[in-house]
């Protein structure tokens, strides 16, 4: 541990920090609003102070507002709020037959017809959830949060929408009620032997609208078209002093401390700011990276995000999203910053992992997290945060009580440390700090238990033995660079490679579509291509399905083999390279 990264950690100011917050959350900050773009000059004005060079860009955007929303029971009225993307009724509202799915899986849908109902879910209010419902013809969706009722948007289109996914966005209509109220239903519904039913009035703003990006540059020194981005989104549901205002202002700390240690900068570090996260699922991070898309996969080093840190209560530092290759980075500031040790969940596809496509390996979208607990809200958080270890970033996330009280200074303080440092060592460090030995673990192991589980209807044995090939060069270059003090010559022959592997490997490992567009938001598995293997070894053997997946997963298989012969030729090449440079 050197005493620039501890000094770096003293310099951290709660007072600036608290500062931040307060002048970032004092209004909501829905897309495109006035408020937000307050908020987004007040962040321009700071990063001008800090000698950034930033720049406010406007895009087009498809935004949806919730405006309002109303519900009956068998004629009794209760509290509920409607979500962006949801469908509006108009001032007559919708009836029907209201029908109990518990958590709305796959299993709850087919075991009950539920074709022109209105359907009562546990839970909060997510895409997937909403498309099962649509797909199985019901006629609306109620969902029942915990104490308070969870903002959210329910569309599975990344984005604004284009030609081909506008088809995807829901056309169903989407309420939520508090854990209180939904109990009382469902206790109504089980005494009551007649059915039950339900009205729904919602009203949904939805179109496009100009939204801002905010980005901003500090030069780095070494390799300064090379940039490290570090993002994270200014719009909010209400105040949103946690969600999102304590992470814009631990990204200005971050942005005040690195500015006084601009001459230690290797690669550039890239600031940015997003609107659309909360209201146009993610729709100011895909614009930026469908504008930018060559500087991007071209330049770009690593993507940290952050999103909701320094609650009170936020005690939990060890589970939070990463890549396999950028686990390392974030567990050494975790370990010497916190005490704790980092497990680390695999990415699911939320909170502006916008540039999985680029090929640049991505690290955290939050970092502190909630202790677990029974309470429904964080039950359901659980499934959405942390790997289902923690309980989430608090019962005020995505409610009319995020406001500053829930923040506590001294958490603050603690995660801004670990992401400044996180940033510093990614900005100075001669070697980028990702671990490509891990990113080819983790694909190795995924090709293995696919091979297991296709059996001999799909021969892997090419992938695997590619992949361990792979994996054991890259050991002999990591070796390499560890053994020796590299001058800045070699640094680069070494950093040029890691990144080339990205561009190789991130989608490899992420992606089910091609790299310029976007998949939709859903967990992705270890090398989506092959995901359908789970269905080849459910098929009955000869039958069409068969035949049909084998042919689609023998093309897949085609673009695995290639990329990874693409990659072992790219650590081969670099391996070369920084031999003969270290040689002479």
């Amino acid at each position: 541990m050197n005493e620039e990264r501890k000094q770096l950690w003293g310099e951290v100011s709660p007072d600036s920090l608290m500062e931040f917050t307060r002048n970032i959350a004092r209004e909501v900050r829905s897309s495109g609003s006035p408020e937000e773009l307050r908020a987004f000059q007040y962040a321009k004005e700071k990063l001008e102070e800090f000698g950034f060079s930033p720049e406010l860009h406007f895009s087009d955007a498809y935004i949806s507002l919730p405006v309002s929303a109303a519900m009956t029971i068998d004629g009794i009225s209760y509290s509920c709020i409607t979500h962006a993307m949801g469908v509006s009724t108009g001032d007559a509202g919708i009836s029907g037959e209201l029908l109990y799915v518990g958590k709305g899986t796959p299993d709850d849908f087919r075991a009950q017809d539920v074709s022109g109902k209105i359907v009562l879910l546990d839970g909060i209010a997510t895409g997937p959830s909403v498309d099962r419902a649509q797909a199985a013809g019901a006629l609306a969706a109620i969902f029942i949060n915990g104490a308070y009722t969870n903002e959210m948007i329910v569309s599975s289109v990344w984005g604004s929408p284009t030609t081909e996914t506008i088809e995807r966005l829901p056309k169903l209509t989407v309420v939520s009620c508090n854990y209180k109220d939904g109990e009382q239903i469902k206790h109504l519904m089980a005494r009551n032997s007649d059915p039950v039913r339900a009205w729904i009035r919602a009203e949904v703003d939805t179109g496009w609208r100009k939204i801002p990006v905010l980005t901003g540059e500090l030069k780095g020194t070494v390799e300064p078209d090379k940039f490290v981005l570090f993002s994270g989104h200014i719009d909010s549901w209400h105040y949103g002093a946690m969600d999102n205002g304590t992470a814009n202002a631990t990204m200005l700390e971050v942005a005040r401390l690195m500015s006084k240690r601009k001459s230690q900068l290797k690669r550039t570090l890239r600031i940015a700011f997003w609107s659309g996260h909360s209201h146009g699922r993610y729709a100011g991070s895909a614009w930026y990276c469908d504008q930018n898309w060559e500087d991007l996969h071209d330049n770009g080093v690593l993507h940290i995000n952050i999103d909701s840190v320094g609650a009170i209560g936020s005690d939990i530092l060890t589970e939070n999203n990463c890549m396999a290759e950028t686990k390392d980075l974030a567990g050494v500031s975790i370990r010497d910053i916190a005490g704790q040790v980092f497990e680390g969940s695999r990415f699911s596809r939320a909170g502006d992992q916008s540039f999985w496509g680029t090929g640049i390996p991505s690290l955290l979208m939050g970092l502190s997290e909630q202790p677990p607990s029974d309470a429904p809200e964080a039950q359901a958080f659980a499934q959405l945060f942390g790997g289902g270890k923690t309980g989430g970033y608090g019962w005020w996330w995505h409610t009319t009580e995020d406001t500053i009280d829930k923040i506590d200074p001294a958490n603050l303080a603690r995660d801004c440390r670990i992401y400044a440092d996180i940033v510093y060592q990614a900005c100075t460090a001669a070697v980028v700090p990702i671990n490509q030995i891990e990113a080819v673990k983790e694909i190795r192991h995924a090709l293995e238990a696919y091979q297991q589980k296709a059996g001999g209807a799909l021969p892997l044995a090419l992938s695997v033995n590619r992949a361990r090939e792979l994996q054991e060069r890259l050991v002999e270059l990591y070796e390499l660079v560890s053994s020796a003090s590299l001058p800045d010559e070699a640094a680069v022959i070494v950093n040029s490679g890691i990144m080339r592997l990205s561009r190789i490997l991130v989608p490899l490992n992420y992606l089910s579509g091609d790299c310029f567009h976007h998949d939709p938001p859903i967990k992705p598995v270890c090398i989506p291509l092959l995901e359908k293997i789970n269905q080849l070894a459910k098929a009955e053997p000869g039958s069409d399905l068969s035949y049909m997946l084998i042919t689609e997963l023998t093309r897949n298989t085609n673009k695995v083999n290639y990329a990874l012969r693409e990659a072992e030729k790219e650590a081969a090449s670099t391996l070369a390279q920084l031999k003969q440079q270290i040689n002479g």
